[in-house]
């Protein structure tokens, strides 16, 4: 069996663990997770994922080991280089992180390979989670940012449309958690960090800011999702755990436009990044 260790890296922490190529699935008791702060300086920063890689990897044997690696972007993914110039991680701007981590867990280049988050997300989804067998399949990722991605039958891509035109502004202001929390400051004048806090105030406010969102997320299926005729859309993020909130609204309004399109909720969620790091990682082996 392939030796794998699938990596999820977001702005403030690194997440981890041992993939089964064969069960499809991550194997819990090499689950790392560890903070990592993105505006530290360089040796920081890479000393704290070489430290965690080295706890999930403890038992692995290094020239058999195969490392995938899920990164936001913007990232020169073929090469392993960081292109983010604005707020996180800008003290290891273009610094070529493959080369730096190879060096420092003493293994080849060529087995470490870097995949964009919403595509890992899909290639995670297809691997080990929801939407095993299909072939066309749009997926969203609903959270702090707004992640887009296809996939088309072998490989998934980051369709980056958080920042397409969207009413007054880009798809991301309405369809990330920023827009639960200035929606509920504009009508009510109080503070919430999310859709997690809503669930919590009355209903009638409930119904009327998830109904304000069903419809601006029907209208984005519409404007941009439906030219990529999938067979099913998934989502993933926290907001889509309230899927349930804005389910019926959300489908109604598909149906006026004349869109049947099944919908699947990830069911591993943050797993689903190491799956599909780990799961890219095993198709630019063979």
């Amino acid at each position: 069996m392939q030796n794998i260790v699938g990596i999820d890296i977001g702005g403030s922490h690194i997440t981890m663990a041992q993939v089964d190529p064969e069960k499809r699935e991550i194997i819990s008791s090499t689950y790392v997770r560890e903070h990592v702060n993105s505006f530290d300086d360089k040796e920081t920063i890479f000393s704290a994922w070489v430290s965690a890689i080295h706890k999930a990897a403890h038992n692995l044997a290094k020239e058999d080991l195969l490392v995938g690696i899920a990164m936001p972007g913007p990232f020169n993914y073929e090469n392993g280089i960081s292109l983010m110039l604005h707020g996180k991680f800008l003290d290891i701007y273009n610094v070529n992180i493959k080369e730096e981590l190879a060096k420092r867990l003493s293994v080849s280049t060529d087995q470490i390979h870097f995949v964009n988050d919403a595509a890992a997300f899909m290639e995670g989804e297809v691997f080990g989670g929801c939407v095993q067998g299909f072939k066309k399949i749009f997926g969203v990722t609903l959270g702090t940012g707004l992640g887009t991605t296809f996939y088309d039958g072998e490989m998934a891509t980051d369709e980056d449309l958080w920042d397409s035109p969207f009413k007054e502004s880009v798809c991301e202001d309405y369809l990330a958690t920023r827009w639960f929390v200035n929606r509920y400051q504009e009508l009510t004048g109080e503070e919430i960090s999310g859709t997690k806090d809503l669930l919590d105030k009355p209903a009638e406010i409930q119904t009327q800011i998830f109904d304000e969102y069903a419809d601006s997320f029907s209208e984005f299926i519409v404007k941009y999702v439906d030219d990529y005729k999938p067979e099913v859309l998934v989502i993933g993020g926290n907001i889509a755990k309230a899927y349930p909130h804005f389910e019926e609204r959300f489908i109604q309004n598909l149906t006026k436009n004349n869109i049947n399109l099944p919908v699947k909720i990830s069911a591993i969620f943050e797993d689903a990044a190491i799956l599909g790091a780990a799961s890219y990682a095993l198709k630019k082996l063979t």
